[in-house]
């Protein structure tokens, strides 16, 4: 699925913003891209199969793939939960720098992951935080760090264990 954290991943590098530039522009053939773009062919090449694979390419010859439906997930209006853009649904996208919102974004993911004083092996807390991590930019092994330091998750003989949330 392209999110706008696909598209901003994908276009960050040069080589994939110029060849998606050509494509745009009307070019369709892998050597179109590369005349177009100043690439060279294998570079034209890598950088094609990247924004097909980032759903911003389609087809052979390439063209644009239809943006119009992330277009309209842009327009929708954040909630004011405090969670965008850290929390899109059941996905945790990223964390805040700010301490007191990378808790509040932590105590929400642990929240919805955790059952309050209920014992897990380490090997269900890394799935169920996997689930949490899945296309975003952070690692469930970070997550758990993170929850562990906060004493939402405490550890002890090889079980961890979910605390309530403070009132």
């Amino acid at each position: 699925m392209t999110t706008p954290e696909t598209v901003v991943r994908a276009l960050a590098e040069p080589s994939r913003l110029r060849a998606f530039a050509a494509v745009v522009l009307g070019a369709g053939t892998l050597a179109d891209v590369a005349a177009a773009s100043g690439l060279k062919v294998k570079d034209a090449g890598v950088a094609l199969r990247k924004l097909r694979e980032a759903g911003l390419v389609e087809g052979d010859p390439a063209r644009p793939a239809d943006l119009k439906p992330l277009a309209a997930t842009l327009t929708e209006q954040m909630p004011a939960d405090g969670l965008a853009p850290f929390v899109r649904g059941d996905k945790l996208i990223s964390l805040p720098v700010a301490h007191e919102r990378r808790r509040k974004i932590l105590e929400h993911v642990a929240s919805k992951a955790f059952e309050p004083r209920t014992y897990y092996e380490e090997t269900e807390i890394n799935e169920r935080l996997r689930a949490w991590c899945d296309g975003g930019e952070l690692d469930h092994v970070t997550i758990r760090r993170y929850l562990v330091d906060l004493g939402l998750l405490e550890r002890g003989g090889g079980l961890y264990q979910a605390q309530p949330l403070p009132m």
